[in-house]
C-alpha cells in the first residue's frame, strides 16, 4: 500500500517532495488543492480526500497546522474515527501539546491502530534539503516501523522513547531557538539604531563562536530586512504558547521565553503574522520607538 502524506503548507509540502523523490509510493492530500499539484508532478498520486488517503495508504503522516486540523481528518469524536484509524500507523509530525499527543496515541490504540510522533526540528529551507532533525517516539514496534519512512525527510532521527517525549524534546529545543532568534533581532536592532554598518557587524557574527547554521540564516534576512517566511511569526507564537502551558503545568521557571512570548504577540498585534520570525525585530523597534515618544 501506499505511504499517506495529508498537509502540504510550508514545511509539509517539502517534506512530501522529498519521500515522492526518493521513491516512496505516496498518495497526497491537502484543502487547498493546489499545493498538491508539485507533488503530483513528482510522481505522487493527489487524493481527493483524507478519508481516500486513509483507505489506500496503511502508514499515514499527518503535517497538519494545529490539534483541530488533526482532529478533523481523524474524524476524532465521531464514529468514522475507529474506520479512520483501525490497521493504519498514523504519524504525526506537526507541533501539538504533549498532553493532546498522549490522548491521541490512546484513542488510535483503543481504535485499533498504531502510532508515532515525530515532530521536526528545521524551517523551510532545512525541510527541502531534507535536513531536518526528526524526534521519534511511540511503542517500539511502531518506532522501528516508522523510522526508516521518515529518513529521505531528516538528516537524523533521534528517538526519544515512548510519546509524548517526541514533542516534550520539540519545545526544549524550540526554547532556545525562539529565544536565540530574538536574541539576534535585538542585536540587529541595538546596531542598526546606534548606526553600525549592518554588514560588518553580521560578518562579525557569523565568524564567531556563537554562529551557528540558524544565526547564519537570520542574521543575513535581519540586516536585508527580508521576512520571507521561513518559520512565520504566528506558527512561533503557537509553539511559545505550547512551551508556556506546558512550562506552567509542570511548575517550570521560563523567563526568557515568557519575554519572547509577549513579543512574539506585539509582533502579531502589528500585523506581521505571516513573516518569518525574524519579523519580531518589528516588535523590538516598536518598544524603541515608544519609548522614544514617552520620553
Amino acid at each position: 500500500m501506499d505511504v499517506g502524506f495529508v498537509g502540504l503548507g510550508i514545511m509539509g509540502q517539502p517534506m512530501a517532495l522529498n519521500l515522492a523523490r526518493a521513491g516512496t509510493p505516496l498518495v497526497v492530500w491537502n484543502r487547498t488543492a493546489a499545493r498538491s499539484e508539485p507533488l503530483r508532478a513528482a510522481g505522487a498520486e493527489v487524493a481527493g480526500s483524507a478519508a481516500e488517503v486513509f483507505r489506500r495508504a496503511r502508514v499515514v503522516i499527518l503535517m497538519l497546522a494545529d490539534e483541530a486540523a488533526i482532529d478533523a481528518v481523524l474524524e476524532r469524536g465521531t464514529p468514522g474515527f475507529a474506520r479512520t484509524v483501525a490497521g493504519r500507523v498514523v504519524v504525526h509530525m506537526g507541533t501539538t501539546s504533549p498532553g493532546y499527543s498522549a490522548a491521541l496515541e490512546a484513542d488510535v490504540l483503543a481504535a485499533g491502530g498504531r502510532y508515532a510522533e515525530a515532530p521536526v526540528s528545521g524551517s523551510r529551507v532545512p525541510a527541502e534539503q531534507g535536513r531536518l532533525v526528526a524526534m521519534l517516539a511511540g511503542l517500539p514496534g511502531t518506532v522501528d516501523e516508522v523510522r526508516p519512512l521518515i529518513t529521505p525527510m531528516c538528516a537524523r532521527t533521534v528517538v526519544c522513547g515512548p510519546a509524548p517525549s517526541a514533542l516534550l524534546t520539540k519545545l526544549a529545543v524550540n526554547i532556545f531557538l525562539i529565544t536565540t532568534v530574538t536574541g539576534l533581532a535585538e542585536a540587529l536592532h541595538f546596531g542598526e539604531r546606534q548606526g553600525l554598518d549592518l554588514g560588518l557587524l553580521v560578518d562579525v557574527l557569523n565568524s564567531g563562536q556563537m554562529a551557528s547554521d540558524v544565526s547564519r540564516v537570520k542574521a543575513v534576512k535581519l540586516a536585508a530586512r527580508d521576512f520571507t517566511a521561513q518559520a512565520a511569526i504566528a506558527d512561533v507564537l503557537k509553539n511559545n504558547r505550547l512551551i508556556a502551558e506546558a512550562a506552567r503545568e509542570a511548575g517550570i521557571a521560563s523567563p526568557l521565553l515568557d519575554v519572547c512570548h509577549a513579543l512574539f504577540g506585539e509582533t502579531v498585534a502589528l500585523g506581521h503574522a505571516g513573516l518569518d520570525m525574524a519579523a519580531v525585530v518589528h516588535a523590538i523597534a516598536a518598544r524603541t520607538d515608544g519609548e522614544r515618544t514617552s520620553g
